[in-house]
């Protein structure tokens, strides 16, 4: 058997699906208008069906149509055909493995962001399999699919969308809260060890908005990463800041309380940053997932159950 030229003797699937847009509409005209093309389209593509089926498969009534007793056949065999054809591409969507992304974060990022939204942003069911590269350092881009990274931006070497912004304000536990209480100076708070990561930047600008030039002092407890010195906060070992969003999963579920005091904007931000040129279906769908959750505040914010 020649299946090339059988296979070219079939109607099209647009003569198909004008077939089954008449039967279903009852009318050329509604089948036109569900289809978004003219009315001779839909009889000739009809037309088409109907030569290949050596039958009419359409008679009028009225001002519409109905399916002959051969019609009527011909649609049956199209819907089993076009069910079998959907389950079958559904099991093999199914069985497809899940696109790999290679993503570059720090790793305070991956603990409070991406591993609490794992399966969001994996898809469901799974398109995409996320690995982790965690790193302090900026990866280059051309080793990794998408980097997370923190700074100023924008980046000479990619493309880069801003997550979201940060403000910056003094978190302790509950219990160092409740004895600083609310009429607490800067001296107070200096009386007390500062908590903070690798960079003590962020302590330096609230500070300095508070008329106080800082210096990292003996006291003073440096972490490697953000959300390590959150959690020595929340165990009493000093007064970390918060910036919010980022961590405040920790406030959410009272790990922490806020003090008293001006909130400072940050001019450092999170960046979604990706080399130059085409990106691919999966990177895509990782950055659309990503961006979506950092607008509606699920990102930073999970619930206190999440939480728990």
């Amino acid at each position: 058997m020649d299946h090339s030229s059988y296979w070219r003797n079939l109607p099209s699937l647009d003569a198909l699906r004008a077939v089954l847009a008449a039967e279903r509409t009852g009318s050329f005209s509604r089948a036109a208008d569900d289809l978004d093309i003219t009315h001779g389209a839909v009889s000739r593509r009809v037309a088409a069906v109907e030569q290949w089926a050596g039958m009419p498969l359409f008679e009028r009534h009225g001002r519409g149509v109905r399916l002959t007793t051969q019609g009527q056949h011909l649609v049956r065999l199209l819907q089993q055909g076009l069910d079998t054809i959907g389950s079958g591409g559904a099991e093999w969507r199914q069985s497809k493995p899940p696109e790999a992304i290679r993503v570059s974060v720090l790793p305070s990022f991956a603990r409070l962001c991406l591993l609490p939204n794992l399966a969001v942003l994996e898809g469901s069911p799974p398109d995409l399999r996320i690995d982790l590269d965690l790193d302090h350092r900026f990866v280059p881009l051309d080793e990794i699919d998408v980097a997370v990274r923190y700074g100023r931006g924008p980046w000479k070497d990619g493309s880069a969308t801003a997550l979201f912004e940060e403000r910056l304000f003094p978190v302790a536990s509950p219990g160092i809260a409740a004895a600083l209480g609310d009429c607490f100076s800067v001296d107070d708070l200096m009386a007390l060890p500062l908590i903070h990561d690798a960079y003590p930047d962020a302590w330096r600008l609230w500070l300095a908005e508070h008329g106080c030039r800082y210096h990292l002092r003996p006291q003073d407890r440096c972490f490697p990463d953000y959300d390590l010195g959150l959690q020595a906060a929340a165990a009493g070992s000093g007064v970390a800041l918060m910036r919010e969003p980022y961590g405040a999963s920790f406030l959410n579920c009272g790990s922490l309380a806020r003090l008293a005091g001006h909130t400072v904007a940050s001019p450092l931000h999170f960046w979604v940053v990706t080399g130059f040129g085409a990106r691919r279906r999966g990177v895509q769908s990782f950055i659309a997932r990503l961006l979506e959750l950092a607008r509606s505040g699920r990102l930073t914010l999970p619930s206190m159950k999440d939480s728990a």
